[in-house]
C-alpha cells in the first residue's frame, strides 16, 4: 500500500505513522503536513530515515502540491485539520479554509488520480451536545448538530466526502472519533495541558463548573481502528470510534492527573467558561465492534498513568512546544496568572 497521510506531523497523524510503519513495514508513507503550530517533526524522529517514509511540507489548499503527492499514492488517510475549539472561536475563517476547502482540494485530486481509498478522519463533535441527564450516545445514525466553528467546519468536510462518494463514486470511508489522548499531544488540549502545568508547578485551568463530560480514546486504539477500517471496512460507510470511559467529567479527570503526580487539588483554577461549551459527548462504538471486531483495549486509569509518565519522561519535547507563540495564546486564553 502507498499511503498519503495528511497532517502526519500532528498528534494523531504522527502516532498513526509510527503505528503503521511498525505494523506494515513493507508499505510506503508520504507525510504531507503544513507544519502549523501543532505540527512537530520531532514526533517522527525515530522513523525519519526509514526508506519507506517521506515527508513533504505543504498546504492541503495548494492544489498543485496536493496533486504531486496524490499521484504517488493509492490510499489517502486524511487527518489534516484545524482542530482546537478555542482557536476556532478566535478565528473561524482559518477552520473553514483548511477543514472545508482543503478537504475539497484533496477530494478533487483523489478523483483525478483514481485513489483506491480516501479515509476521512472526523470527530464526534459534529453531532452536537448531549445533556448530563440523558443516557444516550452518539452513533452513526445521529443527526448532525455542530455548535462551534470547529465542529461546523468538520461537519462540512464530512458532507463533502460523502457527496464525492454518492456523486462521483469516489471510494471513501469516514470515522468519527471521540477525544484522543496519549503521547505527542500538543499541550493546549486538556490532558497534556494539565500534566505539563502541574509538572511546571503551575495551576490547571478548568472551564466553568468543570462538569463537562468527554469520551476518552487512547490514540493507539484509534490507530488500530483506522487500520481495521482500511482493511475490512465497507466503502461509503461511517464508523464511530469511542473510548473506555463512562462519563468522566473534566473535574474528575483533572483530579486523577493531580493524584498521579502527587499534587494538591489547590492546583485547580476555575476560569471563565468557553463560549458555546458542549456539555457531554459519549460514543456508541458497537458498529465497528460488530462489523470489524474492534474495541478499545486496556484500562482508562492505566492508560492515563502511561500518558502522564510519557510527559514526565519527555520534558524536553513539551518544553520546546510550550515556548514562543504558545505562551501568547495561553495568556490570552486563560490569563497571565496561571
Amino acid at each position: 500500500m502507498k499511503l498519503l497521510v495528511t497532517g502526519g506531523a500532528g498528534f494523531i497523524g504522527s502516532n498513526f505513522i509510527l503505528y503503521w510503519l511498525k505494523n506494515h513495514p513493507n508499505d510506503t508513507i508520504i507525510n504531507f503536513d503544513k507544519l502549523t503550530y501543532a505540527g512537530n517533526l520531532e514526533n517522527l524522529k525515530t522513523i525519519e530515515k526509514n526508506s519507506n517514509y517521506k515527508f513533504i511540507q505543504g498546504d492541503i489548499c495548494d492544489a498543485t502540491k496536493v496533486d504531486n503527492v496524490v499521484k504517488e499514492s493509492d490510499t489517502i488517510v486524511h487527518f489534516a485539520a484545524e482542530s482546537h475549539v478555542d482557536r476556532s472561536i478566535t478565528d473561524p475563517s482559518e477552520f473553514v479554509r483548511t477543514n472545508v476547502l482543503g478537504t475539497n482540494v484533496l477530494l478533487e485530486s483523489a478523483l483525478k488520480y483514481k485513489i483506491k481509498r480516501f479515509h476521512h478522519i472526523s470527530t464526534d463533535e459534529v453531532f452536537g451536545s448531549l445533556s448530563l441527564e440523558e443516557k444516550s450516545k452518539f452513533d452513526e445514525r445521529t443527526n448532525y448538530n455542530p455548535r462551534s466553528p470547529y465542529s461546523a467546519s468538520k461537519a462540512g468536510s464530512d458532507h463533502l466526502v460523502r457527496a464525492y462518494y454518492h456523486t462521483f463514486g469516489l471510494p471513501i470511508s469516514i470515522s468519527n472519533c471521540s477525544n484522543n489522548f496519549g503521547p505527542y499531544q500538543f499541550p493546549e488540549k486538556v490532558i497534556p495541558l494539565a500534566i505539563t502545568n502541574l509538572l511546571e508547578g503551575k495551576k490547571v485551568p478548568v472551564y466553568g463548573d468543570g462538569l463537562y463530560v468527554r469520551d476518552w480514546l487512547y490514540v493507539e486504539d484509534h490507530c488500530k481502528a483506522i487500520d481495521l477500517i482500511l482493511e475490512k471496512g465497507k466503502i461509503g460507510e461511517t464508523y464511530c470510534i469511542g473510548g473506555l470511559t463512562e462519563d468522566i467529567n473534566n473535574l474528575e479527570l483533572i483530579k486523577k492527573i493531580i493524584k498521579l503526580l502527587g499534587k494538591s487539588e489547590d492546583s485547580i483554577d476555575f476560569v471563565k467558561d468557553r463560549l458555546g461549551h458542549d456539555r457531554r459527548y459519549a460514543v456508541d462504538w458497537s458498529k465497528i465492534k460488530n462489523d470489524l471486531g474492534w474495541k478499545p483495549e486496556g484500562n482508562f486509569d492505566e492508560l492515563l498513568e502511561k500518558t502522564v509518565n510519557w510527559y514526565k519522561q519527555n520534558k524536553d519535547w513539551w518544553e520546546k512546544v510550550k515556548n514562543g507563540d504558545y505562551k501568547k495564546y495561553y495568556i490570552n486564553q486563560y490569563g497571565s496568572n496561571l
